[in-house]
């Protein structure tokens, strides 16, 4: 059989190159989404607290301040709804206990101890790695196949 010109990676270039990238790029992934959640949030907040503080202010004189009050709720449902869409709160949430797991599948493994003390060790680490990172796609495909029929109906 034919292994389609690819070549069996050592222990040191899967730790090196595939366990770490992956750490890496779920740890990338959930600071960006960590920034965006706690950054929309915060600007959800001051906006939907400056409300009252607004609609104190209105008078005869000052009735155009209606129109800002009603402008300061329009950008809090805005920004809800971005959060919404986007959930950076979940995908922070989702992103870091991967790559938290990662790292613990990573130590475990470099210090030898169960379940990688035994002779299929790497081949352990292996299924393991990557059964979570299949788990993580399939989540993703699932949540996109769902956003992808929920847009066309």
């Amino acid at each position: 059989m034919s292994d389609g010109g690819l070549q069996k990676m050592s222990e040191e270039e899967y730790v090196s190159e595939r366990l770490e990238g992956q750490i890496k790029w779920y740890d990338m992934k959930s600071r960006f989404n960590k920034r965006w959640f706690v950054g929309l949030k915060s600007v959800e907040l001051v906006i939907a607290t400056s409300i009252p503080f607004v609609v104190g202010f209105i008078s005869r004189e000052m009735m155009w301040l209606k129109f800002v009050a009603g402008f300061l709720g329009l950008l809090v449902a805005v920004v809800s709804g971005i959060q919404s869409v986007f959930k950076f709160h979940e995908n922070w949430i989702q992103y870091r206990t991967t790559a938290e797991t990662l790292k613990h599948e990573k130590f475990l493994y470099l210090t030898k101890v169960r379940p990688y003390d035994g002779k299929d060790a790497f081949n352990r680490l292996v299924e393991r790695v990557e059964s979570l990172i299949s788990k993580e796609h399939s989540r993703w495909s699932h949540y996109s196949s769902k956003e992808e029929e929920s847009l066309n109906k």
